[in-house]
């Protein structure tokens, strides 16, 4: 039972970010090792084939089977990640840097309600979206973007099923999402994954100067 509560305490401990990198670097070698193309994204249309969509559009009939490694991959993601967040992860609130949160906090000025909390004594453990169970309750509810009660909302509406849409047919699109393009296809020196990247990104800067401000305008 020590050993494993050492274990415990030695994966919960703040790892660097390239700890990051190399373990997708090593995951990406041995996709590409044995033929595979990593991307999250394309579990969507292995689960509408396998569900029948084969029979209405030419998109869905292909051999859905081959894929199933892929099913696997996100699977383990979902479970990891509870694992993660359940086990390992003291506190359950992400530790954010005094740059991020001031960088934050000019771009929510002006926004009514918008403004950050930063509590000196916690410093950088005031989360942005508190959960239910956040240590720091004064984050004002504007912030609660996503919860069953904001998601009856016209602003959560807008956020969660617009940008869900939004995610979902870009992806497809584009032939890729974020893991597919930025991970496997630059991996795999592929001109249109580099622009894909490249236009996800610029996608995210104007959102969040030029539209994102004005939907967090519209009151829960």
């Amino acid at each position: 039972m020590e050993t494993l509560l050492e274990f415990q305490a030695f994966l919960s401990q703040p790892w660097p970010w390239w700890a990051g990198g190399i373990t997708i670097g090593i995951t990406l070698f041995l996709l590409l090792y044995f033929g595979k193309e990593f991307g999250l994204s394309a579990n969507l249309r292995t689960m509408c084939a396998a569900d029948g969509a084969g029979d209405y559009a030419d998109f869905f009939d292909f051999d859905w089977q081959a894929q199933g490694w892929n099913l696997m991959v996100a699977l383990g993601a979902m479970f990891g990640g509870y694992m993660a967040a359940t086990y390992f992860s003291p506190g359950h609130i992400a530790h954010v840097s005094e740059a991020t949160v001031a960088s934050l906090n000019e771009i929510s000025a002006g926004v009514e309600g918008a403004q950050f909390h930063w509590n000196a004594e916690t410093g950088a453990d005031v989360p942005i979206v508190p959960a239910p169970t956040a240590e720091n309750p004064n984050v004002p509810e504007f912030w609660n973007l996503y919860s069953w009660s904001s998601l009856f909302t016209l602003r959560g509406m807008i956020i969660i099923l617009g940008g869900g849409f939004l995610i979902g047919f870009g992806s497809r699109y584009a032939g890729g999402c974020t893991s597919g393009h930025a991970i496997s296809g630059i991996a795999d020196l592929q001109i249109p994954s580099l622009v894909a990247v490249i236009s996800f990104f610029v996608g995210g800067l104007i959102m969040t100067y030029f539209f994102l401000p004005y939907i967090l305008q519209i009151p829960i």
